[in-house]
């Protein structure tokens, strides 16, 4: 029997996928790969930032703060929502440093399936630990 992709397979493809695209600033996307904690989930890009998501498949997450370009080469940290600031970046390592901070409890590595998938399997390992 043929195994289906691990998620790591999946997140693995949207790095590359994100790369392809351009939208992103390249020194961002290499600075966010070179951290594990960030690699391991899943790469999403919109009108130039990068979203990171805990699941492989859309819609995903919205739990997780993201990294706008700013101008002069500086970054803006918003999230996890539109409607949510963190604050301005000189650097690319403070942006993800930002990120890092607010990464939610046990987060990653990404799940295979969707943000209503993910929070079933959430649910049922918070019934196992309860």
């Amino acid at each position: 029997m043929t195994r289906g992709p691990s998620s790591g397979d999946a997140v693995e493809a949207g790095w590359q996928a994100v790369r392809a695209d351009g939208r992103v600033r390249p020194e961002l996307l290499e600075a966010a790969y070179a951290e594990p904690r960030l690699r391991q989930l899943f790469p999403w890009t919109g009108m130039g930032e990068l979203h990171f998501s805990r699941c492989t498949e859309g819609r995903w997450t919205w739990d997780i703060p993201y990294i706008q370009p700013g101008a002069g080469g500086r970054y803006w940290v918003s999230g996890p929502l539109r409607t949510e600031a963190v604050g301005p970046a000189e650097t690319v390592a403070q942006a993800i440093a930002m990120v890092l901070e607010r990464l939610p409890a046990g987060c990653g590595p990404a799940f295979l399936g969707t943000p209503e998938e993910l929070a079933a399997h959430e649910a049922v390992l918070g019934r196992r630990d309860g």
